[in-house]
Parts: C-alpha cells; sequence; structure tokens
C-alpha cells in the first residue's frame, strides 16, 4: 500500500509539470482536431469593438502618468477607447496625476482591494469589451488591437494576451517560469481554453464580466466560471504586454504567497474543484494544470514521508530519498553559491512552498481582498 501511495504521489508531481503540456502537445496534433482560428481584423476602425481599459492602483504615482500615456498610444481609434483608473484607497498622487496625464475617468474609492476596485471601475465603463491592465505593464502598440481580434467569435468570452518580465538584474529565473506557462497556454488555447489568465493582459465581454468578491481573482477565476456559461477563455500571443520583474526569489516568493492565499475561497468557495458544468476536456485541463499543482505541496510531503517508511525496500527508495535531499539542499546552497541549478532548486521549492504559505496565511488571517505591488517593481 505504501508504495502505491509514493509512486502514485510521484507520478502526479510528474505529470503535472511534465506530463500535462506533453498530452496537451500530443492532443492538439490529432487527426480531425478542430483547429482554433482566432478572428483578424483587416484594420478598419468601424469593425472595433468599443473598449473600456480598466488600471486597478494603489499608490502608483510612480508608474500611473508613463501607464496611462502608453494606453492614449495604443493604435487604436480613440474614440472607441475610454481610460478607467480605479484608485483603491491610494495616499499619494496617483489619482491627481492620472487625470493630469489624460485617463477619462478617474475613480477615488475606499480601500476595499484590487477585485473591488476592478467591479466599480466595470460598473462605469462604457465599453462592450472591459480590458484590464496592472499599472506597470507597458504594451506594444498593436496590444490591445490583437487582444480584442478574438471577440468577433461569440463563444469567446475571455482573452488574456502574453507578458514578458524584465529585469536589469538578468534574473531569469521566473521569466523562463512565464515562458513555460505561455507555452502551456497555448496549447489549452486550442483544445477546451485556458485555466488562467495574467493581470498585465486580459479582457472580457462587459455582458460576461462576473462581480467577484474582493478575495477573488479574475486571473483564476473567470476562465473557469464562464467555461460554466459556455464561453472559451483564449490565449492572445500576439497581444504583447511586459512588466518588471521581482529582482529576487525572496520577494518573489512573497509575491506569489500573497496570490496563493485566495486559493482556498477559488478552488473550494467559488467551487473550481468541482466539475459540474465543466465539457470532458476542459474538466481535464482544469484537474491537471490547476488542481493538482495547487496541490503539489502536499503530494511532495507525502512522498518524503512514504519514502522515508520504505528505505530497507530495496536500492531505489534510497535513490529517490537521496534525490529529494538533494534538490532540498541545492535549494539551500543556492544563497551561498548562486549557480544555475541551485537556483533552480530554489525557485522550485520556493514556489511550490508558496502554495502552502498563502494556504496558512488564509486560515490564520481570513480572506484578504487588499493588495501591495512586489517591491522592484515599478
Amino acid at each position: 500500500m505504501l508504495e502505491a501511495i509514493f509512486w502514485i504521489a510521484a507520478g502526479l508531481i510528474v505529470f503535472t509539470h511534465l506530463g500535462y503540456p506533453l498530452v496537451l502537445w500530443l492532443l492538439v496534433r490529432l487527426p480531425g482536431r478542430r483547429r482554433a482560428a482566432l478572428a483578424r481584423s483587416d484594420g478598419g476602425a468601424e469593425q472595433l469593438p468599443d473598449v473600456s481599459l480598466i488600471i486597478a492602483a494603489y499608490n502608483e504615482e510612480a508608474v500611473i502618468v508613463e501607464k496611462v500615456a502608453n494606453t492614449l498610444l495604443l493604435d487604436y481609434p480613440p474614440e472607441r477607447l475610454g481610460i478607467v483608473v480605479a484608485s483603491d484607497g491610494s495616499t499619494d498622487r496617483t489619482a491627481e496625476l492620472a487625470r493630469l496625464a489624460g485617463a477619462h475617468l478617474v475613480l477615488e474609492l475606499p480601500r476595499f482591494g484590487k477585485v473591488a476596485a476592478q467591479n466599480a471601475a466595470a460598473e462605469r465603463a462604457r465599453g462592450s469589451i472591459l480590458v484590464f491592465s496592472d499599472a506597470n505593464s507597458v504594451w506594444e502598440r498593436d496590444a490591445l488591437r490583437r487582444l480584442v481580434e478574438p471577440f468577433a467569435d461569440p463563444e469567446v468570452g475571455y482573452a488574456c494576451g502574453q507578458v514578458r518580465f524584465t529585469s536589469a538584474s538578468g534574473d531569469s529565473l521566473e521569466g523562463a517560469y512565464w515562458r513555460y506557462e505561455m507555452a502551456v497556454r497555448k496549447l489549452e488555447s486550442r483544445l477546451g481554453g485556458i485555466t488562467a489568465g495574467n493581470g498585465a493582459i486580459y479582457a472580457v465581454r462587459r455582458d460576461a464580466y462576473l462581480w467577484l468578491p474582493p478575495s477573488g481573482s479574475h486571473d483564476l477565476s473567470f476562465p473557469f466560471e464562464l467555461a460554466r456559461r459556455g464561453l472559451r477563455s483564449v490565449y492572445v500571443p500576439a497581444a504583447r504586454a511586459s512588466e518588471k520583474m521581482v529582482p529576487t526569489l525572496a520577494g518573489e516568493f512573497a509575491r506569489k504567497r500573497r496570490m496563493m492565499s485566495g486559493l482556498w475561497d477559488i478552488v473550494v468557495g467559488e467551487r473550481m474543484i468541482s466539475p459540474r458544468g465543466y465539457g470532458p476536456l476542459f474538466a481535464f485541463q482544469i484537474a491537471s494544470h490547476r488542481l493538482l499543482r495547487y496541490l503539489t505541496p502536499l503530494l511532495h510531503l507525502i512522498v518524503l514521508g512514504t519514502n522515508i517508511a520504505l528505505l530497507g525496500e530495496g536500492w531505489v527508495y534510497a535513490a529517490t530519498l537521496g534525490i529529494q535531499a538533494a534538490v532540498l539542499a541545492a535549494a539551500a546552497l543556492a544563497r551561498l553559491a548562486p549557480l544555475a541549478p541551485l537556483r533552480w532548486a530554489r525557485y522550485y521549492v520556493l514556489v511550490t512552498a508558496s502554495i502552502a504559505a498563502g494556504l496558512w496565511d488564509r486560515f490564520r488571517r481570513g480572506p484578504v481582498g487588499a493588495w501591495e505591488h512586489a517591491e522592484g517593481t515599478r
């Protein structure tokens, strides 16, 4: 029994990280598989929808002028674009500077959190497509046109673009991780739809917008909730944005820990875990890319515990325990000797641990709506 538990848990870890992308790659190449084609406009303004681009901001005076200017320079008809800045209880000059920079609507709101600010902005916005971006995201000039193209298909309810992370220090770990994630989402988009978005660049139909609680997350909730309403969520790699990367692994751990603190409410409270309403393919994607990924801290503990109990049952269990010990040792040594293999081990351990730490924070402090931007990303 212990051996079965060990190998099942170990297999699930390997599957969610490596096996799942391989299965997706094989599925999109099946004969007769319908290839999802994104509608493309010919550039005519009359074909483009009215858009409200919403920027939720908390104490963003360092970047809000540049963000509004970047938005005004997008290759999109100005009469069809409204810029809404929702200041979530900012105590600096965010709202004032957003107005001076040319934002069409600036909301000065009490501090209730990012999602609450987005809800308030969505209620006031007039566009048929609601587009969202972080205050520190810089969009390429054609990004908005590219992002709204899929909405020509009435079955598409949500679209997210490609975010690229830049770093003056040259630390490439988070950037490499996101390239892996974007490759997986490109495959998902051609099948049942993506299982998560990103906060830097995404859009949703106004009539499909979901009012989430302050502890919710558009990135995680919209794709699966819209799937239950018969709408697909797609990835648009041609719609590109960039953000500054968190400069340290410790800072990245803290950022992911804050993000993961809302997982319980999304997975259990919003019923991501329930298969009801999903098609079989999308249910497989949610289970493989979301639920198993969030279970990896527990799966690692199961693997470690059963591995220790199985010592003496054959050389293979001594070897697997040695591999686990080596990964943990490499993660610890990365702070002293920042060699690439050691840093990758530390990155993996911290990303996995952030899920467990976020869950701990959720039950210790309750649902958290307010947010702080990550140090070094402005």
